[in-house]
């Protein structure tokens, strides 16, 4: 990252941008920095200013306790100011909560993407997720970080022999670095279930993106974020999964962006 800003209390938050035009953020998700979302900034620098950060935590940017959802909805305030005072928003996975939450609070965002954000679709779901986040608070208060990231592979669906293949790879040290963000990231899933309340009161038009290869209920979670939302719409993109192609993706994100 090559930019710095100042978060409203003092975090610094660090960033790059690509391109030219209006600005749109990308909000990485759960376990992920700003290069994570690099190459879809990339496919979007054409037509506009993509604005790629660590979240705080994350990368190069800092930290400041307590944590709190509000805090990382200021963090996107210092961004869009960074940046020229407005900006579309981006959200991937658990990130698009976290732009669904920035773009309701009155921040001076134009529209907002999200793509599936794991929201639980009914009551079985909210309880995995209820159950999920009692043993990561646990295992983080004791340290254990490997096993807070185990937890989350866990929850995504990997496979048993996944995870433990992935606990041997390179990439673990890394995982386990940032494994408190997972916190972050819970809490900005709130109760795990569609927040219909806040959408309802969602302004600006939003366009949430499901992969027609993911598990049904991916696709239904995102649906209903769209359903909730005043000036919603759904689209399901044809073969793609929660690992989303960014040359399929940016052209759909670009047409929203500028229509």
């Amino acid at each position: 990252m090559d930019k710095e800003t100042l978060s409203g209390d003092g975090t610094r938050i660090a960033y790059e941008t690509t391109g030219r035009g209006p600005a749109v953020i990308l909000v990485s998700g759960a376990m992920s920095t700003g290069h994570t979302m690099a190459p879809l900034a990339q496919r979007l620098a054409d037509r506009f200013q993509a604005v790629v950060y660590d979240r705080r935590g994350r990368g190069e940017s800092g930290d400041t306790a307590p944590y709190a959802v509000e805090r990382e909805v200021e963090d996107i305030a210092a961004l869009i100011d960074a940046v020229g005072g407005e900006a579309a928003l981006y959200g991937m996975s658990s990130g698009g909560a976290l732009a669904l939450r920035a773009a309701q609070s009155g921040l001076p965002v134009r529209r907002v993407a999200v793509y599936e954000t794991p929201f639980a679709v009914d009551e079985g779901g909210a309880k995995e997720r209820a159950e999920y986040t009692r043993n990561l608070g646990e295992a983080l208060a004791q340290g254990r970080r490997g096993d807070a990231v185990e937890l989350f592979l866990r929850l995504t669906g990997l496979a048993e022999a996944v995870i433990k293949g992935a606990r041997q790879s390179p990439m673990w040290a890394d995982m386990e670095a940032i494994a408190p963000t997972l916190a972050y990231d819970d809490a900005v899933m709130g109760d795990g279930l569609v927040p219909g309340d806040r959408l309802a009161s969602l302004a600006v038009p939003l366009l949430a993106v499901a992969g027609g290869a993911s598990p049904d209920w991916l696709r239904e979670a995102t649906r209903t974020v769209a359903e909730a939302a005043p000036h919603g719409t759904y689209r399901v993109l044809e073969d793609q999964t929660h690992m989303v192609d960014p040359d399929v993706l940016a052209p759909v994100l670009a047409e929203f962006l500028t229509s």
